[in-house]
């Protein structure tokens, strides 16, 4: 998205063990734990990089106070799909911009998504046919690609759901002068 939109990135990941700082913060809304995510992810790549402006971002989803992460195989994906399947789930994306140590910009959106009821038969098309992509995203579906096929209605920013608040973010770089805008 960053590329996209004409923004010089170099990709640095950041070593933490995201489940294990959530349970240890213990955020209180699964939009919380997104921005907790973000802001860590931003400054542990910071640490490493003290002279250079640090963008961290985190996507979680929640069907009622129910987390979820990246499905681990098949079987965890499918019962990912079968759980949010007729159901409306929210999706929380959050970036938080680390610079010389300090959080300089943070932002989180939430967008909500209704998925049809589907079948086992359809799930199981679906997985067919979307392979090791639907382990790569939680919820496992991607809505850029085969999994908008899943939905019927979506309340929400777009660049919210692939994972990243960008307009706000865009909006920061170009008040800040990291962009001419």
């Amino acid at each position: 998205m960053l590329v996209a939109a004409g923004i010089p990135l170099e990709v640095k990941p950041a070593a933490l063990d995201e489940r294990k700082l959530e349970a240890d913060a213990r955020p209180a809304t699964a939009r919380a734990a997104a921005a907790l995510l973000a802001q860590a992810k931003a400054g542990a790549v910071s640490r490493h990089l003290p002279e250079r402006t640090v963008l961290g971002a985190d996507q979680t989803l929640a069907l009622g106070t129910e987390r979820f992460s990246k499905p681990v195989n098949r079987a965890a994906a499918r019962e990912q799909i079968r759980a949010l399947s007729g159901t409306t789930h929210e999706l929380h994306s959050a970036c938080a911009v680390v610079a010389d140590g300090k959080v300089v910009f943070e932002h989180a959106d939430t967008a909500r998504l209704t998925m049809r009821a589907l079948s086992e038969r359809i799930i199981d098309k679906y997985l067919d046919a979307a392979g090791d992509a639907a382990l790569a995203s939680v919820g496992a579906y991607q809505l850029e690609g085969l999994g908008a096929q899943l939905f019927e209605r979506i309340e929400g920013d777009y660049f919210t759901i692939l994972g990243l608040p960008l307009l706000p973010l865009l909006h920061y770089f170009q008040r800040s002068g990291l962009i001419v805008g």
